[in-house]
């Protein structure tokens, strides 16, 4: 991961949906578990994951309570703070008292003594970018992370806090864009920028929301997200879109993969990218993901007809 000592599994899992209290922990317990057992090791949450907020990190801190405390040491388990959380004008963004604070509750509702990354969630505009940086840096030196990153900082932003962590002796080893098919921004300078820094890049949203995968091939299906309005709106799925998905399904296919597959090996055709985030709502999700790994490679006879798609 980036110049650090540790590496991450080239997939990870996220909890940023099916994990709270909304929806079936046993549901989420069994897919934690057979991520585990396929290799899995990351698990990465945030303060705000749910719903309700908060609810993800308490229902994972059962999860360890119950399946994975005795490979504590096997895990590299992470979480952030930027996002709102509580009322008020310390409840979110990057101040050090909000960072800190998100932090101490974060470790409280796992059940932890740290967590393996500590990330700020986003950019303050607001605060000074040394004291979000310096907040880090105590989370550091006061044994609640082992080490820090980034999220959804661009690449001036991302040169910035490398520096002001660099001169506090705690380096920023990761950021985390998201990055899909779908949405490119990282190749506008970022990727470039973490690799200057030798930083580390964990990429969210792989499938973007959904999308690269075989749910909208005959359109907008019932109980999807896309159908709830939650975070896909459903007006991204226009007809255009649709034929693009079915498009790139037909590249999937002629490699021998699905489209999920497909669309998690090519965020990691970039040496930069050091794991891709996936989400799941059920097991086979996790078995599909990982079984990308069997063929991470791309001919650019490949490449040239995806980048011709999504023109």
């Amino acid at each position: 991961m980036g110049a650090s000592g540790i590496r991450l599994p080239a997939v990870s899992l996220g909890l940023w949906h099916n994990f709270g209290d909304v929806d079936v922990f046993q549901n989420g317990r069994t897919i934690a578990r057979r991520a585990f057992d396929l290799g899995i090791t990351h698990f990465d949450l945030a303060n705000n994951y749910g719903p309700s907020p908060g609810s993800a990190e308490e229902n994972f801190g059962l999860i360890l309570k119950k399946d994975l405390h005795a490979f504590r040491d096997e895990l590299i388990i992470s979480s952030k703070a930027g996002y709102l959380m509580w009322p008020g004008p310390y409840g979110e963004w990057g101040s050090r008292k909000y960072l800190v604070a998100s932090c101490d509750q974060s470790l409280k509702r796992m059940g932890l003594e740290y967590v393996d990354i500590f990330y700020s969630h986003r950019f303050d505009p607001d605060t000074p970018l040394e004291e979000t940086m310096g907040a880090l840096d105590f989370i550091v030196r006061s044994g609640r992370a082992l080490y820090v990153g980034i999220s959804s900082y661009n690449p001036e932003q991302t040169a910035r806090a490398a520096k002001i962590l660099r001169e506090l002796g705690t380096p920023c080893v990761i950021n985390q864009p998201s990055y899909s098919m779908f949405n490119r921004w990282v190749e506008d300078g970022l990727i470039e920028t973490l690799e200057e820094e030798k930083m580390g890049c964990i990429v969210f949203s792989p499938l973007a929301q959904g999308q690269l995968s075989n749910k909208y091939l005959g359109g907008i299906p019932d109980g999807s997200r896309a159908s709830k309005h939650t975070s896909l709106p459903a007006n991204v799925l226009t007809p255009a879109r649709i034929e693009q998905i079915r498009k790139l399904n037909d590249i999937a296919q002629s490699r021998g993969q699905s489209l999920a597959q497909m669309a998690v090996a090519w965020t990691l055709r970039h040496k930069a990218v050091t794991s891709s985030l996936i989400g799941a709502s059920k097991v086979a999700h996790v078995e599909e993901a990982v079984a990308a790994l069997n063929k991470l490679e791309f001919s650019a006879a490949e490449l040239q007809k995806i980048d011709a798609i999504l023109k």
